[in-house]
């Protein structure tokens, strides 16, 4: 694992891994910031679910339609958490995917970071 991955918080339990990030995208978990991220989440072999704002509810973090619908927004606290096999890597890659505001400043070209 990379040292720029290395700095994301992360806690294990078992064979769980678990971190947690702030949304700082414009908009928050809209169509594309929610498909960019299950596709990733869809792309590692264990489980993944999502909190959010401290709530006890787990959502599927594979599922679209669970992302969509949480309307999260800029600001919010997502608790992502992982069970199985390379559950490390896939918390790490999602948590910093939040980070990077989901890829969009560079799939649309945009430098400054603000939300189109």
């Amino acid at each position: 694992m990379s040292e720029r991955h290395a700095r994301l918080p992360r806690e294990r339990s078992g064979t769980s891994w678990q971190t947690e990030v702030e949304v700082t995208h414009g908009i928050g978990l809209h169509a594309r910031p929610s498909v960019t991220f299950t596709r990733l989440a869809k792309s590692f072999p264990c489980s993944i679910e999502v909190a959010v704002d401290g709530s006890g509810e787990w959502l599927n973090g594979k599922s679209i339609v669970k992302i969509m619908g949480a309307r999260i927004r800029r600001g919010a606290r997502l608790r992502i958490r992982a069970d199985g096999s390379r559950a490390e890597e896939a918390i790490v890659a999602l948590g910093e995917l939040v980070r990077r505001n989901f890829d969009e400043d560079r799939k649309l070209g945009r430098a400054d970071g603000r939300a189109g």
